[in-house]
């Protein structure tokens, strides 16, 4: 009974075909990836998730052999589905940052290429057919159970990354206001320095002046006299 579930686990993994990348996508650029389908009716899976930059949006477009789009929407922030490959060929999985004139996106994604039809288990010695269903349902009901574990890591790898570029941004941007804060008040203390000068040194050039006139009017009278 080892055996089997150990064979059939293995049959599941070499059944399927998957990739997952982080890409850093610069400002201005559109990065393609792409996935080979062998056979007809096979099933692929599409996952990204914009972990940091900008607004966390990115377009994307998934496009069949002979150009033909399967998927394309602007400004998302992930997505998650599955879809029928119709024709056997080269898949192109395309990420778009054209929008974004200087901020650059990090984007994680998977691609993953299965067989619709089912592996078949080996059968052990003396199992009856039964006994071999059950087994069979249990091992796809694992992998359905994984793949849900792993989305959910995605899913809060994704949340815990945003929260943690929005705090940097944050504190970015706490550490310029408080930078400027204090440039405007030292311009400002400046400003009331020489403002105050300003006002002292007139007055006394004032009264300077009124001394001067008021010796000059003694001396003119002492004269006339």
């Amino acid at each position: 009974m080892r055996f089997a579930l150990l064979a059939g686990l293995a049959s599941l993994a070499s059944s399927v075909s998957a990739t997952a990348l982080t890409y850093r996508l610069e400002a201005n650029e559109k990065a393609c990836f792409y996935a080979e389908v062998e056979q007809a009716n096979a099933k692929v899976a599409f996952y990204f998730a914009v972990q940091s930059g900008g607004s966390f949006d990115v377009d994307y477009s998934i496009q069949a052999p002979g150009d033909k789009i399967v998927a394309a929407e602007e400004k998302q922030r992930q997505g998650d589905f599955v879809f029928t490959a119709q024709s056997i060929g080269e898949y192109k999985f395309c990420f778009n940052n054209e929008m974004s004139t200087f901020a650059e996106k990090m984007v994680d994604f998977e691609i993953a290429v299965e067989n619709e039809q089912r592996a078949q288990l080996p059968s052990r010695q003396g199992a009856t057919p039964e006994q071999t269903s059950s087994l069979e349902e249990s091992i796809y009901k694992l992998s359905s159970q994984l793949s849900t574990i792993s989305r959910n890591q995605k899913y809060f790898r994704t949340r815990e990354n945003r929260n943690f570029s929005t705090v940097r941004s944050t504190e970015r941007r706490i550490f310029n206001f408080s930078v400027i804060e204090s440039l405007m008040m030292v311009s400002m203390a400046a400003l009331q320095v020489f403002v105050v000068r300003f006002f002292f040194q007139g007055a006394r050039k004032g009264m300077f002046n009124s001394i001067y006139s008021l010796i000059y009017d003694i001396i003119s009278l002492r004269e006339f006299y």
